[in-house]
């Protein structure tokens, strides 16, 4: 396992390759490392060359499925696969935040985090090795609306994030048919990873969510072309953390930030547009206007 300044190291060769799309020599990669490394006064020497260097891009390949390829014609070295790096990114923010407050020196004045945590983090590496395995696994999972936990034998799929939460997408080993639910890792208690191992069926789990907003599969659903229109205020808001992976800008203006979404509307969907809602006017579809407006109605009538 690398270490932390060589993680620190391969995130910030790959964040400063990004920002080139014309790529970087060997000589400006070394001198903007050195010149970080002297800002951020890392615990060990750099020790950083070309032959670290063709080990660090084997490492992001192979770790991080980021391709890092040189251009013998400019002598630069370029990311040649940039549209799977946003799936990246998460990880290296995360380790940006560890960095961060290794430098506070535990001091809880200078960074303030959210006290609302989702638990069942801990049970994050069992799961992984049971889906690269395909191993079995058994559980104690207990539904928001019921008192008590019920048993569940589980094929795990993958893991996906949602609004700092975890879930798992596994398919129930007693069920009837083969089908991929979701199963909040918060829930999950008396986690067991089994010998036995399961039969694999040959599904995309991302294409389980592409159309979709949240943790709500939309799989075989016909996606619907949605307008929504802020006001330049909260546009910018929505500009720098997009609402949804498909979200394309019509309007861009110092009035309004307009835009335009395909997705299939899922409860998860409306509650995101709730967010925004003295700032926000849905231009079409009208059925997609209607059930808003039915959210927005409901939530007045508990609170008169």
């Amino acid at each position: 396992m690398a270490k932390r300044d060589q993680m620190l190291r391969l995130m910030n060769i790959s964040n400063f390759l990004k920002a080139k799309p014309n790529g970087a020599t060997y000589e400006e990669i070394l001198n903007f490392l050195e010149e970080l490394h002297y800002k951020e006064s890392y615990d060990t020497d750099l020790a950083f060359s070309e032959k670290t260097f063709k080990r660090d891009r084997d490492l992001l390949l192979e770790v991080f499925q980021i391709e890092i390829k040189f251009k013998r014609s400019t002598m630069t070295y370029q990311i040649v696969n940039e549209e799977d790096y946003e799936s990246t990114q998460s990880i290296f923010d995360n380790l940006l935040l560890i960095n961060a407050y290794k430098h506070t020196e535990n001091n809880a004045k200078i960074m303030l985090f959210e006290k609302r945590q989702a638990s069942g983090l801990h049970n994050l590496e069992g799961i992984i090795y049971a889906i690269k395995n395909t191993k079995t696994l058994t559980c104690q999972y207990t539904k928001y609306w019921e008192n008590t936990s019920s048993k569940k034998v589980l094929e795990p799929y993958a893991l996906k994030e949602f609004r700092n939460r975890w879930y798992l997408l596994a398919n129930e080993a007693d069920g009837k048919e083969f089908f991929v639910k979701t199963f909040g890792l918060d829930r999950i208690s008396d986690l067991e990873i089994h010998s036995k191992t399961y039969k694999k069926q040959n599904i995309d789990v991302e294409e389980m969510f592409v159309n979709s907003f949240g943790i709500i599969s939309t799989l075989n659903e016909k996606p619907e072309k949605i307008i929504l229109s802020f006001d330049a205020e909260q546009g910018k808001y929505v500009k720098s953390l997009p609402i949804h992976h498909s979200q394309n800008v019509l309007e861009d203006n110092d009035k309004e930030y307009k835009i335009e979404l395909t997705l299939v509307p899922t409860y998860d969907f409306y509650q995101e547009l709730l967010t925004h809602a003295d700032r926000l006017r849905i231009e079409s579809p009208e059925n997609v206007k209607k059930k808003y407006l039915s959210f927005l109605a409901r939530a007045k009538d508990l609170n008169v």
